[in-house]
């Protein structure tokens, strides 16, 4: 609706402007046929959906269906839903009082036909807002038909003095009251089957009845509604002839490049910029998060049915971003550079946002945290280094030679948590061969140290060598080594228990 109609404010000058009544759908049609004329971004803020669900979703738009997003949590389907508020028209008329929104110029409440039967052209007209015609209902099993739908009021028609027969006494639900809206319906299986089936004539004759009466209400709603994949939400599922009636099926799903995720995750990450300033992050630990959310979904202690939220990403990201900083903050610098063994305050990240097959419940959710960011080192390591358990013996150079050779030495490194940058450089700089490796790939100076830490955790992951974390450290040590030690420990132990009997 252009703006210059909103200073009209009665019906008689509606009348004599060029305002013609038109459906949602049409709106929605109209003005994201403009959008794609113009060669303008219809859905801001969504990436890696271009080739796949928007141009599905745009179909479903200009064919006027109403549409259902089905797709594993955290895979923007209320945002998709959300965005569709801004392909309606900035404002429409409205009859002044109306909880139906009436159009009027075709009024369909009772409210609205008797008040313009009343003042005829001088019928006071409103105008809403696009914002405010987007309605939003979460499906939970408590939602009723009288919710939805609509009641009879026993407190109105007393008041009102009417018989229960009088259509004046009906409580409206929230679906007549979005006539002329955007009406959302999130995880539509946990409806009950008797409340789906109250929707109905609402999508296929555009009409329904409130308990019983002969009131036929022509609503113009786009319906949108969202769900998991049946074989994942138990606690219900879509009844078949309601899926027959919604017209287009649209399948989300997950960031199919690492690039894609970043995307995502540096816009909905709530990172300030105090944070950004003090805090370095490079570019391949900003990978490794969502490297963390690929292994997670092909993790096998992962229930692959349940999906891997876009949301473990932002959250860890966050808390990496906040374990630096408090690391930082603690040793009374002003800056940091993020490193790996950060990641262990990304766990909490991780443990509330996979869920688990049997065997992840019986190892637990720390450890398969811990073995899905193992998983994650080990992909980002193989883009950067050869495969240590790969290299072609005799013809083939070892580039981890030397740094084998210092830890079969008997030494160690000792890696705290909450090290200065100092200690932790001086940590890493002490390890024989650790920069020659690094030096020999081509990156950023500034994250020397970091992919000098990925090495030894990327040898760990291979079993080369032996990492442990103690309490707050983190210890690497020759493999073979510290297996003799330990059973070494054992033979003692034993000799020792001989000894006592």
């Amino acid at each position: 609706m252009k703006n210059d109609l909103i200073h009209i404010r009665t019906l008689g000058e509606l009348k004599k402007s060029d305002y013609t009544p038109k459906s949602v759908k049409d709106e929605l049609r109209n003005n994201l046929i403009r959008k794609i004329q113009a060669k303008e971004t219809v859905f801001p803020g969504i990436y890696g959906f271009d080739e796949t669900v928007l141009p599905d979703l745009e179909r479903a738009i200009l064919s006027r269906h109403n549409i259902l997003l089905l797709g594993l949590r955290g895979q923007a389907k209320t945002r998709l839903a959300r965005l569709l508020v801004h392909l309606l028209d900035e404002y429409i008329p409205v009859v002044e009082g109306s909880e139906l929104n009436d159009d009027p110029m075709a009024p369909i409440s009772r409210f609205a036909n008797d008040l313009i039967a009343e003042k005829g052209d001088n019928t006071p007209v409103a105008w809403l807002h696009r914002d405010e015609r987007y309605v939003e209902k979460l499906a939970t099993p408590d939602v009723s038909v009288a919710d939805l739908v609509g009641d009879v009021d026993p407190i109105k028609a007393a008041n009102l003095r009417l018989p229960y027969s009088d259509e004046r006494v009906i409580h409206f639900g929230m679906i007549p009251r979005a006539h002329r809206c955007l009406f959302v319906i999130n995880e539509l299986p946990d409806l009950q089957a008797r409340i789906q089936v109250s929707l109905f004539n609402v999508l296929q004759e555009g009409d329904m009845q409130i308990r019983g009466f002969k009131l036929r209400l022509p609503l113009d709603v786009e319906l949108i509604f969202t769900a998991n994949p049946e074989d994942y939400t138990n606690r219900g599922s879509i009844i078949t002839p309601l899926k027959d009636r919604i017209e287009s099926q649209i399948t989300t799903h997950y960031p199919l490049t690492i690039d894609i995720g970043r995307q995502i995750t540096a816009q909905e990450a709530r990172i300030s910029e105090a944070q950004k300033a003090a805090i370095h992050v490079p570019e391949v630990l900003k990978n490794l998060v969502e490297e963390i959310a690929f292994a997670a979904r092909e993790s096998e202690f992962v229930d692959k049915k349940s999906g891997v939220s876009a949301r473990l990403t932002i959250a860890a990201y966050e808390n990496l971003y906040s374990t630096a900083e408090r690391r930082m903050l603690r040793n009374g610098d002003k800056t940091t550079t993020a490193r790996i063994t950060d990641f262990w305050g990304v766990v909490p990240a991780i443990t509330g946002k996979v869920e688990m097959v049997y065997e992840g419940e019986q190892e637990g959710p720390y450890t398969v945290a811990m073995n899905i960011i193992g998983a994650a080192i080990k992909k980002v390591f193989l883009q950067h280094f050869k495969n240590p358990s790969k290299l072609r013996k005799g013809r083939e150079t070892d580039p981890y030679g030397v740094i084998r050779a210092w830890f079969v030495g008997n030494n160690e490194v000792d890696l705290l948590l909450d090290y200065t940058d100092k200690k932790y450089k001086d940590a890493l700089d002490k390890v024989a061969g650790l920069q020659k490796a690094v030096e020999e790939i081509d990156i950023d100076k500034a994250d020397f140290y970091t992919f000098m830490e990925l090495v030894l955790h990327g040898l760990s992951e291979f079993e080369a060598l032996n990492k442990e974390l103690i309490h707050t450290k983190l210890i690497f040590k020759d493999f073979l080594a510290s297996n003799m030690r330990g059973l070494d420990d054992e033979d003692e132990e034993e000799t020792n228990l001989r000894d006592m009997f």
